[in-house]
Protein backbone atom coordinates (compact mmCIF):
# COMPACT_ATOMS: atom_id res chain seq x y z
CA UNK A 1 0.00 0.00 0.00
CA UNK A 2 1.20 3.48 -0.97
CA UNK A 3 1.61 6.02 2.08
CA UNK A 4 -1.56 8.14 0.12
CA UNK A 5 -3.49 5.17 0.37
CA UNK A 6 -2.43 4.31 4.10
CA UNK A 7 -3.22 8.05 4.95
CA UNK A 8 -6.64 7.88 3.41
CA UNK A 9 -7.43 4.43 4.86
CA UNK A 10 -6.26 5.96 8.90
CA UNK A 11 -8.22 9.27 7.93
CA UNK A 12 -11.35 7.00 7.55
CA UNK A 13 -10.77 4.82 10.24
CA UNK A 14 -13.13 4.96 13.57
CA UNK A 15 -9.81 5.13 15.91
CA UNK A 16 -6.10 5.62 14.95
CA UNK A 17 -3.21 4.45 17.65
CA UNK A 18 -0.51 7.67 17.20
CA UNK A 19 2.13 4.98 16.86
CA UNK A 20 0.66 4.26 13.53
CA UNK A 21 0.83 8.01 12.55
CA UNK A 22 4.50 7.81 13.92
CA UNK A 23 6.01 5.22 12.02
CA UNK A 24 4.08 6.56 9.16
CA UNK A 25 6.03 9.78 9.92
CA UNK A 26 8.94 8.11 9.74
CA UNK A 27 8.90 6.92 6.74
CA UNK A 28 7.90 9.96 4.81
CA UNK A 29 10.02 12.52 3.15
CA UNK A 30 10.27 16.00 4.45
CA UNK A 31 8.96 19.03 3.16
CA UNK A 32 10.56 22.86 2.51
CA UNK A 33 8.13 26.29 3.27
CA UNK A 34 8.69 26.85 -0.59
CA UNK A 35 6.13 23.97 -1.26
CA UNK A 36 3.54 24.64 0.78
CA UNK A 37 2.05 27.78 -1.00
CA UNK A 38 -1.41 28.27 -1.14
CA UNK A 39 -4.86 26.92 0.62
CA UNK A 40 -4.27 23.77 2.31
CA UNK A 41 -7.80 21.55 3.69
CA UNK A 42 -7.46 19.75 6.55
CA UNK A 43 -9.09 16.61 7.83
CA UNK A 44 -7.43 15.03 11.36
CA UNK A 45 -6.97 11.94 12.43
CA UNK A 46 -9.29 10.36 14.98
CA UNK A 47 -6.83 9.67 18.13
CA UNK A 48 -8.92 11.15 20.67
CA UNK A 49 -6.77 13.68 21.38
CA UNK A 50 -8.75 16.91 22.41
CA UNK A 51 -8.12 19.32 19.64
CA UNK A 52 -10.53 17.02 17.48
CA UNK A 53 -13.57 18.21 19.26
CA UNK A 54 -11.90 21.85 19.76
CA UNK A 55 -11.55 22.24 16.14
CA UNK A 56 -14.68 20.29 15.19
CA UNK A 57 -16.29 23.11 16.72
CA UNK A 58 -14.74 26.14 15.36
CA UNK A 59 -15.58 24.71 11.99
CA UNK A 60 -11.77 24.03 10.93
CA UNK A 61 -11.35 23.91 7.16
CA UNK A 62 -8.03 24.22 7.24
CA UNK A 63 -4.52 26.47 6.98
CA UNK A 64 -3.58 29.02 4.03
CA UNK A 65 0.10 29.67 3.54
CA UNK A 66 0.68 33.30 1.77
CA UNK A 67 4.09 33.59 2.01
CA UNK A 68 7.07 32.65 5.06
CA UNK A 69 5.41 35.41 7.45
CA UNK A 70 1.76 35.44 5.63
CA UNK A 71 0.27 32.41 7.27
CA UNK A 72 -3.04 31.61 8.41
CA UNK A 73 -3.07 28.61 10.59
CA UNK A 74 -7.10 28.71 11.66
CA UNK A 75 -9.02 28.78 8.75
CA UNK A 76 -12.79 28.06 9.35
CA UNK A 77 -16.08 27.82 7.67
CA UNK A 78 -18.35 30.67 9.03
CA UNK A 79 -22.24 30.64 9.46
CA UNK A 80 -22.91 31.83 5.79
CA UNK A 81 -20.63 28.99 4.51
CA UNK A 82 -17.47 31.54 3.77
CA UNK A 83 -14.17 30.94 4.52
CA UNK A 84 -12.29 33.27 7.42
CA UNK A 85 -9.07 33.52 9.45
CA UNK A 86 -10.00 33.19 12.63
CA UNK A 87 -7.60 34.77 14.02
CA UNK A 88 -9.15 34.74 17.83
CA UNK A 89 -8.97 31.12 18.30
CA UNK A 90 -5.80 31.06 16.75
CA UNK A 91 -4.26 33.48 19.17
CA UNK A 92 -2.83 35.31 16.38
CA UNK A 93 -1.67 34.17 12.77
CA UNK A 94 1.69 32.27 11.77
CA UNK A 95 4.93 31.78 9.77
CA UNK A 96 6.87 28.98 8.67
CA UNK A 97 10.39 28.07 9.51
CA UNK A 98 12.83 25.20 8.72
CA UNK A 99 12.83 23.56 12.15
CA UNK A 100 13.96 20.40 13.31
CA UNK A 101 11.71 17.56 14.35
CA UNK A 102 12.36 13.91 15.14
CA UNK A 103 16.14 14.24 14.08
CA UNK A 104 15.11 15.65 10.98
CA UNK A 105 14.45 19.46 9.78
CA UNK A 106 11.16 19.97 7.96
CA UNK A 107 9.05 22.87 6.94
CA UNK A 108 7.29 23.90 10.21
CA UNK A 109 4.31 26.58 11.12
CA UNK A 110 5.25 28.78 14.13
CA UNK A 111 1.79 30.31 15.75
CA UNK A 112 2.59 33.60 16.56
CA UNK A 113 0.11 33.97 19.60
CA UNK A 114 1.00 30.24 21.36
CA UNK A 115 4.07 28.06 22.14
CA UNK A 116 2.62 26.01 19.06
CA UNK A 117 4.63 24.43 16.15
CA UNK A 118 3.07 22.46 13.56
CA UNK A 119 5.76 20.20 11.26
CA UNK A 120 4.83 19.22 7.94
CA UNK A 121 6.31 16.29 5.66
CA UNK A 122 5.05 15.31 2.65
CA UNK A 123 2.97 12.64 1.30
CA UNK A 124 2.19 13.23 -2.01
CA UNK A 125 2.28 15.89 -4.40
CA UNK A 126 -0.19 17.82 -2.82
CA UNK A 127 -1.15 16.50 0.25
CA UNK A 128 0.93 16.43 3.57
CA UNK A 129 0.81 15.00 7.20
CA UNK A 130 0.95 17.49 10.15
CA UNK A 131 1.78 16.93 13.66
CA UNK A 132 1.22 19.79 16.61
CA UNK A 133 3.94 19.98 18.90
CA UNK A 134 4.39 22.40 21.59
CA UNK A 135 4.07 23.24 25.78
CA UNK A 136 0.79 22.18 26.80
CA UNK A 137 -0.12 20.31 23.12
CA UNK A 138 0.38 16.67 24.21
CA UNK A 139 -3.09 15.30 25.41
CA UNK A 140 -2.28 11.84 27.43
CA UNK A 141 1.44 11.51 26.16
CA UNK A 142 -0.05 12.10 22.44
CA UNK A 143 0.24 14.74 19.87
CA UNK A 144 -2.39 15.98 17.84
CA UNK A 145 -1.86 14.32 14.01
CA UNK A 146 -3.41 15.89 11.08
CA UNK A 147 -3.50 15.96 7.15
CA UNK A 148 -3.72 18.70 4.55
CA UNK A 149 -4.89 18.17 0.77
CA UNK A 150 -3.84 21.06 -1.51
CA UNK A 151 -7.13 23.15 -2.25
CA UNK A 152 -8.24 23.34 -5.50
CA UNK A 153 -11.29 25.06 -5.37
Amino acid sequence: MNHHDQVEKLLAAESVDPRELDELWAALPVVHIDELSGRWRGRGFRTGHRTEQLLEKTRWYGKTFGSCFDVQPLVCRGEDGELFSDVKGGKGVASLWMVEFRGEVTATMVYDGMPVFDHFKRVGPDTLIGVMNGKGVLDNGEHYWFALDRDTE
